[in-house]
């Protein structure tokens, strides 16, 4: 079966764990993981290690600056755009993945700030969640959803 590729970007990440684990998933997958800054903590840490334990040093990082750095350093078409957020518009079941499309998610705490929300509105989307005891799925696991539907599209 033919590689088709599509890769994961992180803004502003704030949990070196779910980096690290986001990282282990890209690795198993050879995928490339895209980091935009600030971080919240040293990428180098020891907590993205661990999370990544011996396959971090196999991931293939690319960092940028701030999200324009990243619209300019990969000149994505806007519809290869898939934003995830709480608030999405629509499910992440009906995002129309691509190869070379970007699956981005925003940091933990803040999710994405409010200018990109607001330019990208019509490319949200959303995991579902059925209990209201729930505000928000850990950003490692809300990740390898999306990767793991974004490979079924393409693979099948």
């Amino acid at each position: 079966m033919a590689n088709k590729s599509f890769n994961v970007v992180l803004f502003a990440p704030e949990i070196p764990g779910n980096t690290g684990s986001i990282g282990r998933t890209c690795v198993a997958l050879d995928l490339t993981l895209i980091l935009i800054k600030p971080y919240g903590f040293d990428i180098s840490e020891k907590a993205v290690r661990r999370a990544g334990l011996d396959y971090w040093k196999h991931v293939k990082i690319k960092e940028y600056e701030n999200f324009e750095d990243f619209l300019e350093g990969e000149r994505p078409d806007r519809d290869k755009l898939l934003f995830f957020e709480n608030n999405g518009k629509e499910s992440f079941y009906k995002a129309n993945y691509t190869e070379d499309c970007y699956l981005i998610f925003g940091a933990e705490t803040k999710g994405l700030p409010k200018e990109i929300y607001d330019n990208y509105h019509d490319r949200m989307f959303y995991l579902p969640m059925k209990s209201e005891h729930i505000r928000s799925l850990n950003l490692s696991n809300t990740a390898t959803a999306a990767v793991y539907e974004c490979m079924r599209h393409l693979e099948f």
